[in-house]
């Protein structure tokens, strides 16, 4: 049986994208969501024309409170812990703890709250599309806030 090559598929890329490629030695820090992280852009929602972002999320001090109830706009976000933990409630009543080598994703619109992380940590994130949307709503009924 003859096998396929990268050069026996049609290229099919599009013209709005291009190669991404983010050094651990020049990092590009960003504003990001929460206060006690630094946000590290990967450079992916520029080079996939915003279908897609991509970030590393780290921290040297832990939460001091949880993040409260909030939903994500957008239709997926995957992360993948690098260093430490994060615990995290969802609105189907499961809490999770995720750990170095874990993944998770978590559906867009899906009401969470981040209740408790290690000292120090570190967190790939992706995101579809690039724009993620952070909004405030109320716990579940029968949750506390």
């Amino acid at each position: 049986m003859p096998r396929a090559t990268a050069a026996a598929k049609p290229a099919t890329k599009t013209a709005s994208q291009k190669i991404a490629h983010a050094r651990s030695a020049q990092p590009v820090l960003v504003k990001g969501r929460r206060d006690f992280f630094k946000y590290r852009d990967l450079g992916v929602a520029d080079a996939s024309a915003g279908s897609m972002r991509a970030q590393v999320m780290s921290s040297s001090q832990g939460m001091s409170r949880p993040t409260g109830w909030h939903y994500h706009e957008c239709d997926g976000q995957f992360i993948y812990i690098l260093k430490g933990w994060v615990d995290l409630e969802f609105d189907d009543g499961r809490t999770l703890r995720v750990e170095a080598g874990d993944s998770l994703f978590i559906p867009g619109y899906m009401r969470h709250n981040e209740i408790r992380t290690s000292e120090e940590m570190e967190i790939l994130e992706v995101s579809i599309p690039g724009v993620m949307g952070t909004k405030p709503c109320d716990p579940p009924a029968g949750w506390k806030s």
